[in-house]
């Protein structure tokens, strides 16, 4: 529960922020604000200042703020269809002007000029994108990234990770020489060891002979001889399984010792945190990129039954999940401090998913209006240098039906993400 409850206030704070990115400049350029609200749904409290409703809603999953005049009126009459009704996009426009009380019109959004609605659409996204760096950012050179070391943290007892030894799973090298628990390996053969990867690569380097390793075990170095046997191991490149052309591992021997490092977090410089966050935002496009196939996928696993991939995507039942597991945990290994760092990654992960989320160019998201600002003034631009005359706000009630459409989809990609999340959820 204290994992939940830290995602819901967490979620809240990242959406006010987001939506603090939008009112800020908004009331600076000028333009009027109707509504500020947290969440949707029932109103919960509320109260006005300076023309502004400020208010939180029921269901925490979101929220807005209500600038007045978002739609450019129609520049020719008002289109209606055959049967004398007006359009679904003039009725839209008018919709918009409602908040726009007479001597009003120039606080329209509508109105400003195209740069200063691009800083206006830019400023809540851009808000969870600074928040995740920072987040990231405290992580890394506030509490620390887990770093493998180059002390023993665990020895196998056996080959094969069995807990009975037999002949077909002999006792590991470790098992059999006077290697203890926590001592720290200073060398391996005639190489010197300060960390997991260098003694990884030292144990391979050195083959399956008898090897001389010094360890540091309570202050005294002490001398012993471990002799690692060949095992099985998959080929892997970038993290991934090298496979044949029947879709098979590709294995191949390697020296094994059977012992496991300690971690222990070390600080990054800061001067680091602006290339994680850029991995960090790279790698949530590739996610949101090959978003339909993970939901086709998801979709799939539900109706057939089948254990979903780890790797897929996940909605905010399935993130509310990973934060009570977070919190849930007991382990000597894991502590406090372990806990904040996980809970302050989750939410740097939420936040830059709403940050690339919201880029994504189709109204109603954020990167729709940012797109017609865009457009509005390369048009405006192109106009002014070939003479002509200002071509005016771009019309975005026009791709209103689209909207619906993306609407529609992302209700139901939320339905199926949290049904899933209860159904099947990833294990």
């Amino acid at each position: 529960m204290p994992g939940i409850l830290f995602l819901i206030v967490a979620l809240l704070v990242s959406v006010g922020i987001h939506e603090l990115g939008h009112l800020i400049p908004a009331k600076k350029f000028g333009v009027k604000v109707s509504q500020y609200f947290i969440g949707f749904g029932p109103t919960v409290w509320s109260t006005t200042r300076g023309g502004t409703e400020y208010g939180l809603k029921a269901i925490p999953l979101g929220g807005y703020v209500q600038m007045a005049g978002m739609l450019a009126p129609a520049k020719a009459g008002v289109r209606t269809h055959k049967n004398g009704q007006i359009t679904l996009a003039e009725e839209a426009r008018r919709a918009s002007a409602q908040d726009l009380k007479p001597g009003e019109e120039h606080q329209a959004f509508w109105r400003l000029p195209a740069r200063k609605k691009l800083i206006i659409m830019f400023g809540g996204p851009i808000t969870n994108l600074i928040l995740a760096g920072l987040l990231i950012g405290f992580v890394m050179s506030g509490v620390g990234l887990p770093t493998l070391t180059n002390q023993i943290g665990a020895i196998t007892p056996c080959v094969g990770q069995v807990e009975v030894c037999d002949a077909d799973h002999p006792p590991s090298p470790a098992a059999l020489s006077d290697l203890e628990l926590g001592d720290t390996i200073l060398s391996w053969g005639n190489t010197p060891t300060s960390n997991w990867p260098e003694l990884s690569d030292a144990i391979v380097d050195g083959g399956t002979g008898p090897v001389t390793v010094l360890v540091d075990r309570g202050g005294k170095q002490t001398v012993v001889i471990v002799q690692p046997i060949p095992v099985e191991r998959p080929v892997t490149a970038d993290g991934q399984i090298v496979v044949d052309d029947a879709g098979e591992p590709i294995v191949r021997e390697v020296p094994y010792a059977g012992i496991s490092p300690t971690s222990e977090r070390e600080r990054q410089p800061l001067t680091a945190v602006p290339g994680q966050t850029w991995d960090f935002t790279v790698a949530t496009g590739s996610v949101l990129v090959s978003l339909p196939a993970h939901l086709w996928n998801t979709a799939s696993d539900l109706v057939t039954g089948t254990e979903r991939d780890a790797t897929g995507v996940v909605g905010i039942v399935g993130i509310a999940d990973i934060a009570g597991s977070i919190t849930s945990t007991q382990s000597d290994n894991y502590g406090t401090l372990d806990r904040i760092a996980d809970l302050s990654l989750l939410v740097a992960g939420l936040n830059m998913s709403l940050f690339m989320f919201n880029m994504v160019p189709l109204l109603p998201l954020d990167g729709g209006h940012i797109l017609g600002a865009i457009i509005e003034g390369a048009r405006r631009t192109i106009a002014k240098a070939q003479g002509k005359p200002d071509p005016g706000a771009f019309d975005t009630a026009r791709l209103l039906p689209l909207s619906y459409l993306v609407f529609t989809a992302l209700i139901a990609m939320t339905l199926l993400l949290v049904i899933a999340d209860i159904v099947n959820p990833v294990i």
